[in-house]
């Protein structure tokens, strides 16, 4: 069995999780997440002792992974409609900035023009700063989606170290060339 896909998922208060076919829907304080699972697997709601059960028929290997995946995802999905996913970017770089105008993220990371980013709708983008980007937001996927695309940009170079980069991120420097 999976070790992950095992454990059952506990609703928290303030939290409903409903069941309508494959798709589970889970709404909380922060939003209302969705997601259809594979027909492999089984999900049942215990509204008696405030958990949902992930079950699987089969040993196969790859029923085995869609069990935990499946496990892991609600989990997920609970812990961003109550607590919600935050991913922090720092900008590196002598004239780099950032700056939010309405639902774009403007970029200034040493091209010739400007980089604009449109903001999805779901997600609250902020900058603290010129040189800070905060994303918020309930579906951990897409906060993670949005900072990678933005780290993208200008990822971080080896040699200055000049880039957009996740909070705490350690980059790898490499030496110059070395002079005669």
């Amino acid at each position: 069995m999976s070790r992950i896909g095992k454990k059952p998922v506990a609703i928290p208060d303030g939290v409903k999780v409903s069941l309508n076919g494959r798709e589970i829907t889970v709404e909380g304080k922060l939003g209302k997440l969705t997601y259809e699972h594979r027909p492999e697997i089984v999900v049942t709601i215990d509204d008696d002792a405030k958990q949902v059960v992930c079950s699987r028929e089969g040993d196969e290997r790859e029923k085995r992974a869609y069990h935990g995946m499946t496990r892991a995802l609600l989990q997920n999905m609970i812990d961003g409609v109550t607590n919600g996913y935050e991913k922090k970017l720092e900008i590196h770089g002598v004239g780099y900035l950032g700056a939010i105008q309405g639902d774009t993220l403007q970029l200034r990371v040493g091209f010739a023009n400007e980089i604009h980013k449109k903001i999805p709708k779901e997600l609250d983008v902020s900058c603290p700063d010129q040189t800070h980007i905060v994303v918020k937001g309930s579906d951990k996927q897409k906060v993670g989606q949005f900072a990678a695309e933005v780290r993208a940009v200008r990822k971080p170079e080896p040699y200055k170290g000049k880039g957009i980069r996740y909070e705490g991120e350690q980059v790898r420097r490499k030496a110059g060339k070395a002079a005669k």
